[in-house]
């Protein structure tokens, strides 16, 4: 069995067994396949996510429709998925939807593998147990339980309503089945955190994007069309310090870099509207209008506070566009 995580494979008292599943578990494992992207050197989100990227598919149609995390094939022109038997077969990205991370691709020859059927997570509760795949087999697969349904708010202008925690972390993570108890797909992994526990203690845990988000987008995606409309974005990585929005970074050329934010300028408010947290920095901003308004923001610099505004762009626009078939 041929794979890149051949040197990450979940300890053995972690991996889930056949006994007590309502499922076939090996033929669930068959619809995860690992994926590997290579985006051009001078891609804009090369220096950020790197021009190789590994991560894993899931197997959602039998004429070869594979769901991932969008990241993994953002601006990718090679793509390669590797079957548990150690097959290597091209695929073509059909389209990355950037409001719920998702990505879908499809193979260009017969897989010839089961499709996971979708589930709804909404079904999941705390402390259900579930199964954290990735391609590779057993080997490759995590028992691990639900320990939350929460907002999720991304530093890099990103934010879920709900999204899905799990613990304990995978290993190799990225694009990675959460299967449910019935063996339905419930999420696509995305992250993987600390959890700060009350002890002291920060165990590794994992994002997942609940999978319901996926059918009222699924036909748009695979058309390659835009499933949503964009949304404002400023070109800023954030974070949320004792009730404030910090500015950590900004993209270079973005509409933020040109109005000359910096590292350290608080966001006070957006649109006239206090905001002390990333998801009300981003709830505000987006509601002010399509891709392109412009955002009055009000700022905070060492002990200067003053006021900005700022042409928002789509964020897709700055990405190569996708080769057709």
């Amino acid at each position: 069995m041929a794979s890149p995580f051949d040197d990450y494979e979940v300890d053995k008292a972690m991996r889930p067994s056949q006994g007590g599943q309502a499922f076939d578990l090996s033929a669930a494992l068959d619809s995860l396949v690992v994926l590997h992207a290579r985006v051009p050197d001078d891609a804009y989100t090369a220096q950020t996510l790197g021009a190789e990227r590994l991560g894993n598919g899931i197997v959602i149609g039998e004429n070869g429709l594979v769901l991932t995390i969008g990241y993994l094939v953002t601006e990718a022109d090679d793509v390669t998925l590797i079957t548990n038997d150690g097959r290597q077969v091209p695929a073509h990205v059909l389209g990355i939807d950037q409001v719920t991370g998702f990505g879908l691709l499809t193979a260009l020859e017969p897989l010839g593998l089961p499709a996971l059927p979708l589930g709804d997570s909404r079904l999941l509760e705390d402390g259900d147990p579930i199964i954290l795949a990735g391609g590779g087999g057993l080997a490759h697969a995590m028992a691990g339980r639900v320990i939350a349904r929460a907002p999720f708010a991304g530093y890099w202008e990103y934010l879920l309503k709900e999204a899905l925690f799990t613990r304990p972390g995978h290993p190799h993570w990225s694009g990675g089945a959460l299967i449910g108890p019935t063996g339905e797909l419930m999420g696509v992994c995305s992250l993987q955190m600390n959890q700060q526990l009350p002890d002291g203690d920060a165990p590794l845990i994992n994002m997942s994007v609940p999978i319901e988000l996926l059918p009222p987008i699924l036909d748009d995606l695979s058309k390659g069309l835009t499933a949503h409309s964009p949304r404002p974005w400023l070109g800023v990585i954030s974070q949320e310090i004792s009730g404030a929005v910090v500015i950590l970074d900004v993209s270079e050329g973005g509409p933020a870099d040109r109005a000359e934010l910096r590292r350290g300028d608080v966001v006070l408010a957006v649109g006239g509207k206090r905001v002390a947290s990333l998801s009300e920095f981003y709830t505000r901003l987006w509601a002010l209008g399509p891709a392109g308004v412009v955002a009055p923001l009000r700022l905070q610099r060492e002990d200067d506070a003053f006021d900005v505004e700022i042409r928002t762009a789509d964020r897709s626009s700055r990405l190569r566009k996708r080769r057709l078939n």
